[in-house]
This record gives C-alpha cells, sequence and structure tokens, in this order.
C-alpha cells in the first residue's frame, strides 16, 4: 500500500465522520435555493460551514478558500456550484424549497460534498493545497467559471488541476463515470423572430403566416444533426420555447422561439451556427417573411485531461466504485472554461439509472442523502489522480 493509498483510506474515514453535518447542511441549503447571481447566502453559509476565513471573493458572489498542503506543489481546486433553477419544487420532503427556486440539478449535494471533503481534508493532511471553489452561476450566462478564469485568481494560488463531480440519474448507482476526452458538450443559444404579414385567419392569401414559417422552420432545425453534422459524434438542436399569437382567428404579425445548439467538437461548431442561420434566414424567405437571428454563445466543449482519467480511474475502484468508461452527456457545463486554462476532470456520479426516474431539472428530482458522500468519493480521488500525476 502506498502513501497516497492510505490517505486516501483516512481521508475516506473523515469524510464518513463528517457526514451527518454535511447531510444536515445539504437540506438547509436545498430548502433555501438562491437564483443565478444571488448567491450571497449560501456561499456565506458554506464559508462558515468551512470553518475558515472568508476567503476570496470571486465571480462577485462566490468564494476560494484554501486549505494548506502540508508540503509544495501546485493547488488543486474542488469546484461546487452555488446556484439553484427556476422550477418551483414537488417533491413534498420536510426541508423542500417553498419558494419558485429549486435546487434541481443536485447542486446542493455538491455544496455538502465539497464542504465534507475539504473539512476531512484538513483533519488528515494533504500533501498540496487544496482549493475551495464556490462558483456561482453555473446555470446561466454569463458563466461563473468564465469569470473566475478571466480574474486570475486560479493563477494567484498556483492552481493546475480543477476537479468537478456532478450527480447523474442516467447513471447506475454506485457507478462513476470517468472518461477521457469530451464528456459535455459546447451550447450555444440562439433567439428567432419570424416577421410577416398578419390578418384575419379566414384569408391566408392575403397573408405572410410568421407562425408557419416559423413552425417550418422547428421542423427543419433538425436536419442540423441529422444532416449537417458527423453522426458519429452528433449534435442536439432543442427549441425551448415558442411565442405567437393572442387569438384563434387572427394571424400575428410575428412569432418567436429561443433553442439550443448543443455539439461535442470544437471543430462542428461554426459549421453548425453557420447552417442554423441558413435555415432560419432560407425558410423564413421561402413563406414570404423576414426573420432575425440573435446567437448568443455559451459553453465550450468540456475536455477531461486523459491521465487524469486514468488515474482517477484507479482511485475510484479502491473506494469500491463501479466505473463507467463511455458516458457522455450533452448537458452543458461551464466547468469546461477551466479545461481550457488547466487540467480538468468532471466525474458524474450515478443516482440509479431507473425508467421513468426524475431527471435533471426536474421539479420532482431528488438525489439520496447517500449521495452526498459518494461525490465527496469522488472529489478525493481526482485530488489523489492530480498529486500523482
Amino acid at each position: 500500500m502506498t502513501e497516497l493509498d492510505e490517505l486516501q483510506d483516512r481521508w475516506e474515514a473523515a469524510v464518513e465522520a463528517e457526514l451527518p453535518s454535511a447531510i444536515e447542511l445539504r437540506h438547509r441549503v436545498h430548502a433555501d435555493p438562491r437564483a443565478s447571481g444571488d448567491e450571497e447566502d449560501t456561499a456565506r453559509v458554506l464559508v462558515e460551514a468551512l470553518g475558515g476565513d472568508e476567503g476570496v471573493r470571486v465571480a462577485k458572489t462566490g468564494r476560494a478558500m484554501l486549505i494548506p498542503g502540508t508540503g509544495s506543489g501546485p493547488a488543486v481546486a474542488l469546484r461546487a456550484e452555488l446556484d439553484a433553477l427556476p422550477v418551483v419544487e414537488r417533491t413534498r420532503v420536510p426541508w423542500a424549497s417553498e419558494t419558485s427556486l429549486m435546487h434541481a440539478c443536485g447542486h446542493d449535494v455538491h455544496m455538502a460534498a465539497l464542504v465534507a471533503t475539504c473539512r476531512a481534508a484538513a483533519v488528515v493532511g494533504v500533501p498540496r493545497p487544496l482549493l475551495a471553489l464556490l462558483q456561482p452561476r453555473e446555470e446561466t450566462s454569463p458563466s461563473g467559471a468564465l469569470d473566475i478564469v478571466e480574474s486570475g485568481v486560479l493563477h494567484e494560488y498556483g492552481v493546475d488541476t480543477v476537479i468537478g463531480a456532478h450527480v447523474q440519474p442516467r447513471l447506475a448507482a454506485g457507478v462513476v463515470s470517468a472518461v477521457p476526452g469530451p464528456v459535455n458538450a459546447s451550447t450555444d443559444e440562439f433567439d428567432v423572430v419570424v416577421r410577416g404579414q398578419g390578418g384575419h385567419a379566414g384569408y391566408p392569401h392575403l397573408l405572410r403566416d410568421p407562425i408557419l414559417a416559423l413552425s417550418q422552420i422547428v421542423v427543419s432545425l433538425q436536419q442540423l444533426a441529422s444532416r449537417r453534422v458527423d453522426p458519429v459524434f452528433g449534435a442536439v438542436c432543442s427549441v425551448g420555447r415558442i411565442e405567437a399569437g393572442r387569438t384563434a382567428n387572427v394571424v400575428p404579425n410575428e412569432a418567436r422561439l429561443s433553442g439550443s445548439l448543443r455539439l461535442m467538437r470544437a471543430e462542428d461548431r461554426d459549421r453548425a451556427l453557420e447552417g442554423l442561420a441558413e435555415i432560419v434566414q432560407g425558410t423564413a424567405q421561402a413563406h414570404g417573411c423576414r426573420a432575425e437571428l440573435e446567437i448568443n454563445p455559451c459553453e465550450p466543449v468540456l475536455h477531461n485531461d486523459a491521465g487524469l482519467t486514468q488515474r482517477a480511474h484507479r482511485r475510484l475502484v479502491r473506494t469500491g466504485a463501479g466505473v463507467d468508461t463511455e458516458f457522455r452527456s450533452f448537458g452543458a457545463d461551464d466547468f469546461a472554461h477551466y479545461c481550457g486554462m488547466a487540467r480538468g476532470l468532471m466525474m458524474f456520479v450515478g443516482l440509479g439509472d431507473t425508467a421513468g426516474a426524475p431527471s435533471l431539472h426536474d421539479e420532482l428530482f431528488l438525489p439520496p442523502d447517500t449521495a452526498v458522500g459518494q461525490v465527496a468519493s469522488a472529489l478525493i480521488a481526482g485530488y489523489l489522480a492530480a498529486v500523482e500525476g
């Protein structure tokens, strides 16, 4: 058994002792969620739980808190997200949110796991400095991760590796996914306004129907995935909002939609965005309408460092976890911005791949409290993988 093996075992045992208070913390932040950009209160709760000083303010409402190492070397950052989603919770647990916000993406679990991991690290002593990164605005733009990267705070602390772990209901309980290369998609959000000539619904030949044009645009956008991008790598183009008209017998003058485009390869991004513009403009013109397209670039592809992933695999096996080496998600995560300036590793912690189970962002999504310890184990494995390499 190596020194790092012994450290892993002692660290895991110390986390086990922290879990009762960490689960109480999870319930507390879950019951009192904060929107993206308004996470000041949540950050303060975590700072108090970590028991140190106030740390350094990052991305306006976040914090970076350093746990010194027993030796020298670059720091390793562990990231947890602070923000909740605009979802009305329907879980009915005693600690459910009673506001219009909900931790429907597992961020409450991630925060509690990070606190348990860091408190345990302070007890057992870790060889390299550990930076607890309490990051705001993961769910919306502008990205909290990008703000942190651009602020230079990671360079100031000498961070060369950033580790994250995210709960994932599409993986079986007891399984952690650690996959090299691209594991989360890039994402670009877009808004389309189609303008035509409205009027009486009984005289369509006198009109230029923007709803008909918009509907065809929605259908044609699916060609981006099926005809514009190599199917081996894939793409997802989804429309999440459509708005048009106010009554059944009047065709409006304009119709609107919003959607997102997701890709797994950076080299496909420009080509797909060009195709999106061609479809929007060409389809509107074919229906005698005009279209305005606005694209909001969001997150790049999230690439896991191959060496980190391989070493974390071994560490995860030592905990008794099953390790998945294939899972990738077309979800996006601004953790990808860290991977552009340091070695990065994002792992996915399984909750139980059950048909019909609530998905991420669902009003019924509720990871079990046992997930706190499982996420903490993944963070420990990632830290040790960084130290080994």
